[in-house]
């Protein structure tokens, strides 16, 4: 992120030495570390964040797409309504010839 070397590190070093003193700089150091490090968290945190949402955004595109292309609903839809016409036409046929030959009984008798 920072292209900051070595001796610039040691010359922040040596100015925050001569600034805050011997006896406060371990604790500044402590303090700035501790920033540091929570700043550092949450940048990972919200960067995981956003990371999961474009994945999750990706996938809801994936899924409209296999949607739009693979009509496997329409297919079982389709397959379901050919189901109900053959059982109707079926039951169409049975109740009809069963009067009809209920019709025939009484001619026969």
């Amino acid at each position: 992120m920072f292209d900051v070397g070595f001796f610039e590190l040691l010359l922040i070093g040596i100015v925050a030495l001569l600034v805050v003193g011997p006896e406060r700089l371990p604790k500044l150091a402590r303090s700035a570390g501790m920033w540091l490090g929570r700043g550092r968290r949450f940048i990972s945190s919200v960067k995981d964040d956003i990371d999961r949402e474009i994945k999750a955004d990706e996938l809801r595109q994936i899924l409209d797409k296999q949607k739009k292309n693979n009509p496997l609903h329409e297919i079982v839809e389709d397959t379901k309504s050919s189901f109900e016409q053959i059982r109707s036409d079926t039951e169409s046929a049975v109740t009809g010839k069963s009067k009809s030959s209920g019709s025939d009984d009484k001619h026969d008798g």
